[in-house]
């Protein structure tokens, strides 16, 4: 079960979207492919395995702290380094959060409108910070 995870994970991180793709533009990509329906029995086993593995149970403890980490440090080899590792650690937890919501309700449109929100909170935190001065003089 664990070396199945494992290559859904991996192929799920090489189509993170490159270091050119504003967050929002990302998290919507990545969403569009990790939804798709023929996924969920993957992503159940997924969830299965984490929660096992939270649960200390051996051996899918094994895939504890990597089911972050490996993400973390993708994202960071994908970005050179300027992505901050906090707003990447919330679009996992949101990504994974959304997942655990889809496979457990099958309430597709639901669930996208969710992450449709999340994209349009980064639009606007981007556009927030866009407009920001890049530094203040007193």
């Amino acid at each position: 079960m664990l070396t199945i995870v494992d290559e859904i994970e991996r192929r799920q991180m090489s189509v993170l979207p490159d270091a050119a793709t504003e967050p929002a533009d990302a998290m919507a990509a990545m969403w569009a492919d990790v939804r798709r329906s023929e996924l969920r029995p993957f992503e159940r086993l997924f969830f299965e395995c984490y929660a096992r593995g939270a649960q200390g149970e051996q051996p899918y403890a094994r895939m504890l702290p990597g089911a972050v980490d490996s993400w973390l440090t993708e994202v960071d080899a994908k970005t050179g380094g300027t992505a901050d590792p906090a707003f990447v650690r919330l679009g996992l937890a949101v990504t994974r959060g959304l997942l655990l919501d889809l496979v457990a309700t099958d309430d597709d449109d639901g669930v996208d409108a969710a992450a449709q929100a999340f994209v349009e909170l980064l639009r606007r935190a981007q556009t927030s910070a866009a407009s920001l001065p890049a530094s203040r003089s007193t």
